[in-house]
């Protein structure tokens, strides 16, 4: 579970249950961090809410800051959870993305001792 999250809204009051709501799906997003990153990492959420004519847009911007990266997705939709939702979906993808990328170098030198091995 990711120690930080700071939640704030933009033109908007966040309600309890939504606060909980966040902390429980962008909370366990640690388990697609790398596992030396993971007491470093933190995230930003903040919320706006805005209204045009008949309809009402609900933003929801996550920043996520971890070790060499910061990851930003945006989603607006008509209602905050269904943001929530899919901005945990997008981050998702990145964070599997970062720990590629993070973990490749380890893998590499694992495999190159292999053939260094059979070849002596």
């Amino acid at each position: 579970m990711l120690q930080r999250i700071e939640i704030s809204g933009v033109h908007y009051t966040v309600e309890p249950n939504l606060q909980k709501y966040v902390t429980q799906k962008l909370g366990n997003l640690d388990k697609y961090l790398p596992r030396k990153s993971r007491a470093s990492t933190h995230l930003e959420v903040k919320f706006k809410e805005t209204k045009a004519k008949d309809k009402k847009q609900c933003a929801c911007e996550v920043i996520m800051h971890a070790p060499h990266e910061t990851m930003t997705v945006k989603e607006s939709t008509l209602n905050m959870f269904a943001a929530v939702d899919i901005v945990e979906e997008k981050l998702k993808h990145q964070l599997k993305k970062y720990k590629d990328m993070q973990g490749s170098h380890k893998l590499h030198r694992r495999v190159m001792a292999r053939f260094r091995k059979r070849a002596a």
